[in-house]
């Protein structure tokens, strides 16, 4: 029944690796580290992960509790609201999403101002819509594991940043990583 934790897993760790470009780079040239970066993102991780949530979805397993309209809704509202900042952060970010190079730019306006990660943050929402959207073991396993991947990602990934952009530090300081603070704007 949990077999599709295999590729859900094994997607994660590979993006997981995809989060050092700046390490890749000195290893090899910085092209053939934002190749090594890509690959490990785009043509393996998200698509092995992307493969075990939808195994885990489809695999039939007990319902944890009982998805009536109000659960239902619920998960529907908080998907609509993760796949807003989920959609504009990849919308700001365009090409350095998937393919990250040493020579990016810090993107500290927009929702890069309030929050350094919206586009986890939204993938957060996400999983929790879609948890009770469909509250079987399966599903709710597999959102947790892809929340609590989402958290070790964004701090992996900002190791790399602050090697990448040495202004990262600060903006580390000015904006929150996950959920923005209430009426206070960040650099």
């Amino acid at each position: 029944m949990f077999l599709f934790l295999a590729p859900l897993l094994l997607g994660f760790a590979l993006v997981g690796a995809s989060a050092f470009t700046a390490t890749y780079s000195r290893w090899w040239g910085e092209r053939a580290g934002e190749i090594t970066t890509s690959v490990l993102r785009n043509f393996t991780g998200i698509p092995l992960w992307l493969f075990g949530f939808i195994v885990g979805w489809l695999q039939p397993a007990p319902f944890l509790l009982t998805p009536g309209s109000v659960i239902k809704t619920l998960g529907w509202l908080l998907i609509i609201a993760g796949a807003a900042p989920f959609l504009w952060g990849h919308l700001v970010l365009g090409k350095i999403t998937h393919t990250p190079s040493v020579r990016d730019k810090l993107v500290h306006d927009g929702l890069y101002a309030y929050v350094r990660h919206p586009i986890y943050s939204g993938g957060m929402l996400i999983a929790a819509g879609l948890a009770l959207l469909k509250p079987t073991s399966t599903v709710v396993l597999a959102c947790a594991f892809g929340y609590v991947w989402l958290i070790i990602q964004a701090r992996l990934e900002e190791i790399d940043l602050v090697q990448r952009l040495p202004e990262y530090r600060q903006y580390m300081q000015q904006a929150p990583r996950f959920i923005p603070r209430i009426g206070k704007k960040g650099p």
